[in-house]
């Protein structure tokens, strides 16, 4: 008996650790996932672009990710898709906004809109009832904004649902202000204190902060606004807003459907 219990144990701690990434799982986890109540599917897209001479280039990437899983962990019903690592950054031709740094990456507004059109086709024929569209970069947010509310006009005879949360990107930096002003420190802009705060708290290997590096930021570098005193510990605040920002928007919208 103490054995069938232990593996029972086992057994439950598996399950509980499954992870909520699609990519992490087998096509029949995520079928029976969705026959068993996860309806909602989470497409979240970053960006791949210089952030000064301090920070590493996949920051969007890397926040998107956690906060996507934070969302559908809290959510408890929904998986999350790949994250798209590219975004409208400037001009590749003219080298505009972030072009003007090597490794920066830019994708056109309607090819952005599209990428996330096939992604919400692709969770639509999964099965899921409810697509959110989120991105942590401020180009394309009008992009997925309508995207949300086409496909919305197109499945609503289907059941289906899509929703652009914004407040993960728009609502989420007036709480970072806030709560960074009343610390006494200025969050800033791109790569400034409160994105940097954000990486160093997600980079537990020390591998995507240039500590060294605060000092040598500047505009010229790519950087608005000054990122020295960023920390960890505010980094985890910021994250957790961020968190918030999107599960209120989400709760909202969902209940008001």
């Amino acid at each position: 008996m103490r054995y069938l219990i232990v593996l029972f144990m086992m057994f439950s701690s598996l399950v509980e650790a499954r992870s909520v990434f699609i990519e992490d799982l087998t096509w029949t986890e995520v079928r029976d996932a969705i026959q068993n109540g996860t309806d909602t599917a989470i497409y979240y897209s970053g960006s791949t672009e210089q952030n000064g001479p301090h920070m590493a280039m996949g920051k969007h990437n890397f926040i998107a990710r956690h906060v996507a899983g934070q969302i559908a962990t809290k959510l408890g019903n929904a998986l999350v898709y790949p994250v798209m690592p590219y975004a409208p950054t400037g001009d590749a031709f003219s080298k505009t906004g972030h072009m003007r740094f090597p490794g920066s990456v830019t994708v056109s507004e309607s090819t952005f809109a599209a990428v996330a059109g096939h992604v919400a086709a692709s969770a639509r024929a999964a099965g899921f009832k409810k697509i959110l569209l989120i991105a942590d970069h401020g180009e394309g947010q009008s992009a997925l904004a309508k995207l949300a509310t086409d496909l919305n006009a197109q499945w609503k005879e289907e059941g289906m649902a899509v929703f652009h949360i914004s407040d993960a990107y728009g609502r989420s930096a007036e709480l970072e202000e806030t709560f960074l002003n009343r610390l006494g420190h200025v969050a800033g802009g791109h790569a400034a204190l409160a994105d940097t705060s954000a990486l160093m708290f997600l980079d537990k290997r020390r591998q995507w902060v240039r500590a060294n590096r605060l000092s040598q930021a500047h505009g010229a570098d790519g950087v608005d606004g000054d990122p020295r005193g960023a920390s960890a510990a505010i980094g985890r605040r910021l994250i957790e807003l961020k968190v918030a920002s999107a599960l209120a928007q989400i709760r909202r919208l969902v209940t008001a459907r």
